[in-house]
């Protein structure tokens, strides 16, 4: 048995803490959570210093990048096993960090990383990134992709007016100003928009998303509904046309997979590992930031419901291809007893 320490509790919605809670469900009993004491990564002294007495306490142990990245070397060097770590993405490549905190937080992640008896990743965008800008080995990374669960396909709803879902936290890196401007860009014609996810991240981009919607008139078209799970996601998921999502960046990008599951057409942009996700034949990939290239996406959908419908088939006939949470377990299971 190993502990998982995770700096959260594990019903948090985002789709990290997603994959992990669902890793330990697919473990049987194998994996066991750990949560750490503090706001990471930005965790005080006191809270790491008592982050690494409790890690020391418990024998094999998986941590999570969030955290894991905010340690220091000396820290890591004093437990008595050395970590595996799951890193999503670096945390160095969070949107809102200056080129200078960016270059901080990649080297300091760099250096604790080379102290893991190895590295869990999402995805192979991840791995490439954490060898080519955190040089890392690329014998001591698995990658185990998230996994899948099976829906039935929902029914089309004929609608008049169109919804564009978004599922996302409110934060910058998932681009939701940037969506404000592009939406602004399609008044003439009809849509609405639904935003869901957790709005309590960053409480200042909060309030600039709601100032940039007030200030170009679609407060009566973007409902923002916070964070929605269970029955009353998967009917968000239902009654949707068309899911969009302009992340600057993506480790991986559980979301876009649970819209084409669902028959979802993506608009989105080409960050991280998203294309490595959605193939073309699914969704429309615009480049980061560039408002007028993913509204012509978007009008090119709202505009041609059997090329959403299309597109929609597609995303989930590739979906279906994308193995089930056991598969993620078994690379992790075996990642960890190759280093036990």
């Amino acid at each position: 048995m190993s502990a998982f320490a995770i700096p959260v509790d594990l019903s948090t919605p985002t789709g990290g803490y997603v994959y992990d809670r669902r890793l330990i469900d697919a473990s049987g009993g194998e994996l066991t959570h750990l949560q750490l004491p503090g706001d990471w990564p930005h965790a005080s002294d006191t809270d790491r210093a008592a982050a690494v007495e409790a890690l020391k306490d418990i024998g094999p142990t998986i941590i999570d990048g969030l955290a894991y990245g905010a340690f220091t070397p000396e820290m890591i060097a004093s437990l008595p096993t050395k970590p595996v770590v799951l890193c999503h993405h670096p945390l160095g490549k969070e949107t809102g960090l200056d080129a200078h905190e960016s270059a901080i937080a990649i080297k300091q992640e760099a250096a604790v990383l080379s102290l893991a008896a190895h590295i869990i990743v999402t995805s192979p965008e991840t791995k490439r990134t954490l060898i080519s800008e955190l040089g890392q080995d690329e014998a001591r990374i698995t990658v185990a992709p998230p996994g899948l669960d099976y829906v039935e396909a929902p029914a089309r709803l004929d609608k008049s007016i169109p919804e564009i879902l978004t599922v996302a936290s409110l934060t910058p890196r998932k681009g939701h100003e940037e969506l404000v401007v592009t939406l602004a860009r399609l008044k003439h014609l009809n849509w609405t928009a639904r935003w869901i996810g957790p709005v309590d991240r960053d409480e200042t981009h909060f309030e600039a998303v709601k100032a940039a919607i007030i200030e170009t008139e679609l407060t009566s078209r973007i409902r923002i509904e916070g964070a929605l799970s269970g029955e009353a996601l998967e009917k968000a998921y239902t009654e949707a046309d068309i899911f969009c999502l302009p992340s600057r960046y993506e480790g991986y990008g559980m979301v876009f997979a649970e819209a084409m599951m669902r028959a979802l057409p993506i608009v989105a942009c080409d960050a991280g590992a998203v294309a490595e996700l959605v193939p073309p034949r699914a969704g429309i990939l615009t480049p980061v930031n560039d408002p007028d290239a993913m509204a012509e996406a978007l009008e090119e959908l709202l505009e041609d419901a059997p090329f959403r419908d299309m597109m929609g088939d597609a995303g989930r006939k590739h979906a279906l291809t994308i193995p089930g949470w056991d598969e993620t377990w078994a690379k992790v299971r075996a990642a960890l007893e190759a280093k036990s």
